[in-house]
């Protein structure tokens, strides 16, 4: 059976709200957003396991090696499938009005089934709601929908496939726990204020360290940004020139603390901890720089959620309101150099 695999990058305005696919391609894909977006078609020529049904899954960017792995683990299940899907990203993580076209232009465009990793909580709650009264099974992916402000919206999901993110921080700061002494100070740099991936991985965090008698000196909003990050991470060290740990809610923001440790000469005396398992951060363990990285699955992630959403879509099954599916985690795993 001939494979098709077709790869399209799509940019427009608001003001002009739609601009064709670029590319050459017999099926073209286009996306509506306020920035540029992706989009990729993977899959057999013919959907013969799900029929002609449509598939989609809309991504929060592509700018960081997590989001690029969900993208190949939904490429590589919708292959072993044998089905056809429509993949797209936002420009950014603060590309909030561009993901909402993307997910306005997939319900107008008649998708079966969207599997959504949103940019936050509540973002695409309305429009996630409007694809439900629709007739199209949503499925939830990595940052969990606000799903109270989902039923009052008369919307709602068949499944949600994440990471246990308090446990992924329980595990980041439980190798800090291990390797200081009781009483320790440490300080724990969060993702974006409202994210809930990070706001569950900060609340392990501190769960941990409190649990083990640790004194946290702070925990402060790092945006997943590196320089942010540089920066909170300069402020603690300077502030607590006894501090021994700092775990982040991502690796991009490990690497930035990272920075500031070695910039005031403390490698080797606080413990940087990330979350991820990105290629540079592993890279940064193996070297005896980073102390450690949790890496997630996104491959994994994308895979199983493209999995349940075409199972819910072949039983008709679009849920209920005010049914809050239960969590479908993928697991994690802790990373250091020995």
């Amino acid at each position: 059976m001939k494979k098709r695999i077709v790869a399209l990058a799509c940019a427009m305005t608001m003001a002009t709200a739609l601009l064709a696919g670029c590319g050459n391609s017999s099926k073209e894909t286009k996306a509506e957003t306020a920035a540029e977006s992706t989009a990729e078609t993977t899959g057999e020529s013919k959907a013969e396991s799900t029929g002609d049904k449509k598939y989609a899954v809309i991504l929060k960017t592509q700018a960081t090696d997590f989001w690029t792995k969900m993208w190949k683990g939904v490429e590589d299940k919708a292959e072993e499938m044998g089905i056809q899907v429509d993949i797209y990203s936002a420009q950014s993580e603060e590309d909030f009005e561009g993901q909402v076209a993307i997910l306005e232009k997939c319900i107008n465009d008649g998708y079966d089934g969207i599997a959504i990793a949103p940019l936050s909580a509540s973002n695409l709650v309305s429009t996630a709601a409007k694809a439900y009264k629709e007739g199209i099974t949503v499925v939830n992916i990595d940052e969990k929908f606000d799903m109270e402000e989902m039923e009052k919206q008369g919307g709602a999901v068949v499944g949600f496939v994440t990471t246990d993110n308090v446990a992924v921080g329980n595990k980041g700061a439980g190798y800090i726990v291990e390797n200081v002494e009781e009483g320790s100070k440490v300080a724990i740099i969060e993702g974006k204020a409202g994210n809930a991936s990070g706001e569950d991985r900060a609340k392990g965090a501190k769960e941990a360290f409190e649990a083990a008698g640790l004194e946290v000196v702070g925990s402060v909003p790092g945006d997943w940004d590196r320089q942010k990050a540089l920066d909170a991470a300069t402020s603690f060290i300077q502030q607590n020139p006894d501090l021994k740990g700092i775990y982040c809610c991502n690796d991009t923001m490990a690497l930035g603390a990272l920075q500031a440790v070695i910039n005031e000469n403390k490698l080797g005396e606080i413990f940087v901890v990330g979350t991820d398992g990105d290629t540079e951060a592993v890279d940064s363990v193996n070297a005896g720089q980073l102390s450690a990285t949790v890496a997630q699955d996104p491959a994994g992630i994308g895979a199983k959620g493209l999995e349940l959403l075409v199972e819910a879509v072949k039983a008709g099954n679009i849920g209920e309101v005010g049914v809050v599916p239960d969590m479908t985690p993928v697991d994690s795993v802790l990373v250091t150099k020995e």
